[in-house]
């Protein structure tokens, strides 16, 4: 693992892949499933692994914390970051400070809390976690009374605010006046998109973000760097062909479940078995497998030729 601090420029380096956790039958972690699905990543050209929601860290407790984040740690590369999430209440991510500083995580990603909790209350707990854990930290925002803007520029430059995964929807991406008012405060380049594929061009186009986080970036790495390599050299043709290979599974995911459908999809797609999900979820229903599990493949296929042809090219 790579335990150098991030740095602004190396928010757009690597598309953020937002891994699955893969777990035994009672619970434990599955360190070959972890290591295999880490291993397929890296092996598309993604350095950058950021436990949060889909790895379902909301539900993932003090209780072999330790050991859990270990074994993700000796399985990534020497230039491969591994970044953990914390929260989202705020008794559970100062019980997890300590464990994060011993392991010498560069930063660690603060989940969003809905209820109960205020802005001001917000604002307390993150500089309350920083100052514990020692480094600033990657906040997740996911509605627009999380964090005023005022506050994540005064987070930003008292050194708290590392960047921000951004995921308020919008029903136009292009449009969002929060969005806009946070690029204009703490600079676009802090900021990353954090909804996948689906809003990847609209939002680095638009508002020029440093990337974007994504799930099915599991199965399809290299196809996802791909894309974000279009959008930043500014070729939309070869970015919207790109963007309409991983529009299958992200619509699988959107109907039904995002956490939920990506655990399953890399089980079904061969790439890594992980297992039941973590409670306080559970896997898509029996009925749903066949049409994820062909997408998945479907996706897994076109990945691989895609590699197969850099390599000829």
């Amino acid at each position: 693992m790579k335990t150098s601090p991030v740095l602004q420029s190396d928010l757009s380096t690597s598309v953020l892949s937002v891994p699955p956790l893969a777990w035994h039958e009672d619970f434990t972690p599955n360190q070959k499933a972890n290591t295999a699905l880490i291993n397929h990543i890296e092996a598309g050209g993604v350095t950058t692994l950021l436990y949060g929601g889909n790895a379902n860290m909301h539900n993932v407790g003090l209780t072999g914390l330790a050991e859990l984040l270990q074994q993700l740690i000796v399985a990534a590369d020497f230039d491969t970051w591994i970044l953990p999430s914390v929260g989202p209440d705020y008794g559970g991510m100062m019980d997890q400070a300590p464990v994060m500083k011993d392991l010498n995580f560069p930063t660690v990603m603060v989940l969003p809390i809905q209820f109960p909790a205020t802005p001001a209350g917000n604002d307390i707990g993150i500089r309350r976690f920083c100052e514990a854990l020692g480094k600033p930290v990657i906040i997740y925002i996911k509605t627009d009374n999380y964090l005023s803007v005022v506050q994540l520029k005064n987070l930003f430059d008292d050194g708290v605010l590392l960047a921000i995964k951004y995921a308020v929807p919008r029903t136009d991406p292009k449009t969002d006046a929060y969005l806009t008012e946070l690029c204009q405060a703490i600079g676009p380049s802090n900021i990353v998109s954090g909804f996948g594929e689906r809003p990847s061009i609209d939002h680095l186009r638009t508002f020029n973000l440093a990337g974007f986080t994504s799930g099915s970036v599991c199965i399809a790495p290299s196809l996802s760097m791909g894309l974000l390599k279009a959008i930043q050299s500014g070729d939309y043709v070869e970015a919207e062909r790109i963007h309409g290979i991983m529009m299958p599974m992200e619509d699988q995911r959107d109907r039904l479940s995002p956490i939920r459908v990506l655990h399953d999809a890399v089980t079904l797609a061969g790439i890594a078995d992980m297992g039941p999900m973590y409670p306080m979820l559970s896997g898509i229903d029996e009925s749903e497998k066949e049409s994820v599990g062909n997408t998945a493949i479907e996706l897994l296929k076109l990945e691989m030729e895609a590699r197969r042809t850099a390599v000829v090219t």
